[in-house]
């Protein structure tokens, strides 16, 4: 809660009470002040909750902001890993069927000479 709630509710109570003093009185000029009052703060009340409401969903879309960036770097992260793992998967698949090839081309070359 901010001032201007705090003070909103606080203009809210004086205005109540300087308009049930007014009509107890007589006196409609400070009844009228005292709806005036009222309506003033009502008025700030409702700014504070605004502001209030506004500053709670910025930080709660902050929070969610970094949470999905947190959650794109880890999967970025095991999308890299995953390629490189297949990368190396496949590099040593193929280094190991040249060599084969090779070992083959070299003991049929072994056995017609």
């Amino acid at each position: 809660m901010n001032k201007d709630t705090v003070s909103g509710k606080l203009d809210q109570v004086v205005g109540k009470l300087k308009e049930n003093v007014g009509e107890t009185v007589g006196n409609q000029k400070m009844a009228n002040s005292g709806v005036a009052d009222q309506i003033k703060g009502a008025a700030k009340e409702t700014w504070g909750k605004t502001k209030d409401t506004a500053a709670e969903v910025n930080d709660s879309a902050r929070i969610e902001a970094q949470r999905d960036r947190a959650d794109l770097n880890q999967r970025t992260g095991d999308t890299a890993h995953n390629l490189r793992e297949d990368i190396t998967s496949t590099t040593q698949n193929i280094k190991n069927k040249i060599n084969n090839k090779l070992d083959d081309t070299k003991h049929d070359h072994q056995r017609h000479t």
